[in-house]
């Protein structure tokens, strides 16, 4: 919030100082008095009266002074410096006859105050000064519009934003032309005071009045509306938005927002396919893209693109080779099957964390490469380091490796240990490895009768 209201601030203040300028230059120009009827003086041979006052007119004494003080505040020489204190001087003298000024030159003073509150940065002052012109009776049309705009933009400026809304919505209502800026003040209103359907509208009249004037909208005002729609849950506008920003700007932000907000929708595979393609423009620049994007593909059975995603991260390092980044290859080569190159992650792994877990992936590894004798040692260290959610799962696994092995004895240890766990099929591994063992017995035994039997005698 406090950044956009310094950027409402700032735009408040360059609006307020452009105005400001143009205010200097249309105010004071000739005097205007009122038109007079008859023959002149040399014609009639007698003296006229004096012109007749209006209130949408200067005397030459006003006229004169206003002259002085714009000059004052804006030299003709550019070299030289304003003389505010003189101006607010002569300000001030004139002010001293505010009651007798009609009310065309009572708003000329007031402007004119205004812009040396704003030159001299008091918002203060020029806010209760444009809200002093307001209260002329006979303000020209003109004028309180100009009044309106000003204040409206200085409420909005200091934080007042329910008067900003109050005052501008006023302008709407007297000006027959639209404002872009206004638009978006309105906008920025709203959106401070956190009201995102109200400040919407707004911010999207503004953008089409930049457009309908040839003029190109900066990132910021899509990211503006962005936001507010992501705020609101509206995810189907946000999706749209994005997507404009992608195809305009291009930028890393705005394909990872566009990622997101497929999550969002629930459509994973446009999710995974944005981050593909943001990943293949060479904008990924974080380890969490990397593993993000390596997950997501192995979980959609693709694990051979998620490990060459992964290991690109580890071989630029910015995925950092730890446990538990090697754990997710592991893991990855694994579900692909890839066990023979698993095998070098997999005794990394071991190197770094040497916990059970570890061991365990490692003789899972082996026992998939038919290495039974490496597969049953790495098992037991497993059982030996400990702390392994699936015990019984491992104590069968080494059975496997050990029976292999010939291993009887030990496998049918292993085995009766996975059953007391209350593995899945233990019991009937169990039963597998004593039949093993006795047919292996047997075997023995016929082949010592058989080498007896031909021995000579």
């Amino acid at each position: 919030m406090a950044t956009s209201h310094l950027k409402l601030k700032n735009l408040v203040m360059a609006g307020m100082l452009a105005a400001s300028a143009v205010l200097l230059q249309a105010t004071v120009s000739e005097p205007v008095f009122a038109q007079q009827s008859g023959q002149s003086s040399e014609q009639s041979g007698q003296r006229q009266p004096p012109p007749t006052r209006s209130s949408d007119t200067l005397s030459d004494r006003v006229y004169r002074a206003i002259a002085e003080i714009q000059g004052m505040m804006t030299p003709e020489d550019t070299t030289e410096q304003p003389d505010l204190v003189g101006a607010k001087r002569a300000l001030d003298s004139l002010n001293e006859r505010y009651d007798s000024l009609n009310d065309f030159e009572k708003s000329t003073l007031l402007n004119f105050y205004t812009n040396y509150y704003l030159a001299t940065d008091d918002i203060p002052n020029a806010m209760a000064t444009f809200e002093r012109i307001l209260q002329i009776v006979n303000l020209r049309e003109d004028a309180r519009l100009r009044a309106l705009l000003s204040l409206g933009q200085l409420y909005a400026s200091e934080e007042r934003y329910d008067d900003a809304i109050t005052t501008l919505s006023q302008w709407r209502d007297l000006s027959v032309d639209e404002n872009a800026t206004v638009f978006q003040i309105l906008a920025l209103a709203y959106y401070n005071k956190q009201d995102y359907r109200a400040a919407i509208p707004h911010l999207i009249s503004h953008m089409d009045m930049l457009r309908a004037e040839g003029r190109e909208l900066g990132k910021n005002i899509y990211g503006l509306l962005n936001l507010m729609y992501i705020e609101l849950e509206d995810y189907d506008n946000a999706h749209d938005v994005t997507k404009t920003m992608v195809g305009l700007f291009d930028e890393a932000s705005d394909w990872r927002n566009l990622a997101a907000i497929y999550g969002y929708l629930d459509d994973d595979g446009k999710r995974i396919q944005t981050m593909e393609l943001a990943y293949r423009k060479g904008y990924f620049a974080s380890e969490a893209e990397y593993l993000n994007l390596a997950q997501s593909l192995a979980g959609m059975d693709a694990p051979v693109r998620g490990i060459k995603i992964l290991e690109d991260g580890i071989e630029k390092g910015v995925v950092e080779q730890n446990d538990a980044n090697l754990r997710r290859l592991t893991q990855m080569y694994i579900m692909a099957s890839e066990f023979q190159q698993a095998l070098e992650p997999a005794k990394r792994l071991t190197e770094l964390a040497n916990d059970g877990e570890s061991w365990d992936y490692l003789g899972y590894v082996y026992l998939m490469n038919r290495d039974y004798a490496n597969a049953a040692t790495a098992m037991q260290t497993a059982l030996e380091r400990g702390g392994l959610e699936n015990r019984g799962e491992v104590q069968l696994s080494l059975a496997r490796a050990l029976v292999e092995l010939d291993r009887f004895d030990e496998a049918l240890a292993a085995a009766e240990g996975a059953r007391a766990a209350g593995q899945n099929n233990a019991s009937q591994f169990v039963t597998f490895v004593q039949s093993s063992k006795d047919r292996h017995a047997a075997l023995q035994t016929r082949k010592q009768e058989s080498i007896a039997y031909y021995r000579p005698r």
